[in-house]
């Protein structure tokens, strides 16, 4: 059966943790489907582990439309959810709105992702809920607000800001968000925002408490070049990867492929 929002608040009702991943590309797309991950994310981290941009901020809404295309001809079986990219949703609650519909309408995605839970940002979720778009919020480190923030570090650290963070978690919950995104702040807040909350946070470097997890796929297979602290490689692929190049390249110059 296909995993819906309703399907993911009803995993947290049962205290069933949620499982989600990225997805670039079809081919690693249909085997994370099949694997039985509830939530696939074509998010904006493409810009540096797949494009080669030094951070998410340059990926384009073009681009990001493509990849989430390609990824929703894998996907039978998890929700699929598109990150906004930056610039393409912050000017208003219509420009955002203007730019989740393509994902919807073009690229077969089920649900938007965007960063923030400042006011305006809360009154743009709400529009979108209200205009029938599905909105997974995300708040605590916000990769598009790096330049702002000063870096990948984490956040809601002092008492005034895990105490920001809470009222812009509940503020998200109250505009009609399905889920949250926790990023990379303390475990005990994620945990505590967790317990109060209706609707499932999903974390990433925010410890156990949360109701799901989520990793870039090309840092939970080892292909990140610098993955952060938090992530935890099942697999070195890129190790595997260099030496089935390195045993054809040999095999081709000797001689000895084709057979």
């Amino acid at each position: 059966m296909a995993v819906s929002i309703h399907h993911l608040r009803r995993l947290k009702e049962r205290a069933q943790p949620i499982v989600a991943l990225t997805a670039f590309e079809y081919a690693t797309a249909r085997l994370l489907d099949q694997s039985g991950v509830d939530l696939l994310l074509v998010g904006d981290s493409l810009a540096m582990v797949a494009l080669g941009y030094p951070s998410t901020v340059p990926v384009s809404v073009e681009e990001l439309l493509h990849h989430c295309r390609v990824v929703r001809r894998g996907v039978e079986h998890a929700l699929l959810v598109a990150d906004l990219p930056f610039g393409s949703y912050e000017q208003s609650p219509a420009q955002a709105f203007a730019t989740a519909s393509r994902f919807l309408k073009e690229a077969g995605a089920q649900a938007v992702k965007l960063e923030g839970g400042y006011r305006r940002m809360v009154e743009t979720v709400a529009f979108l809920v209200e205009s029938g778009v599905p909105v997974l919020a995300h708040i605590g480190l916000t990769p598009q607000a790096v330049h702002q923030l000063g870096g990948y570090r984490i956040q809601g650290k002092s008492e005034q800001e895990a105490a920001r963070l809470s009222e812009q978690a509940f503020a998200l919950e109250a505009a009609g968000a399905f889920a949250i995104v926790l990023e990379h702040i303390p475990a005990p807040l994620a945990a505590d925002i967790t317990r109060n909350l209706t609707i499932p946070t999903i974390g990433i470097g925010a410890g156990p408490g949360c109701d799901g997890q989520v990793l870039v796929t090309h840092d939970l297979l080892g292909l990140s070049e610098k993955p952060p602290a938090f992530a935890k490689p099942y697999v070195d692929l890129a190790a595997l990867i260099r030496e089935a190049a390195t045993r054809y390249a040999e095999d081709v110059r000797d001689r000895r492929f084709p057979l």
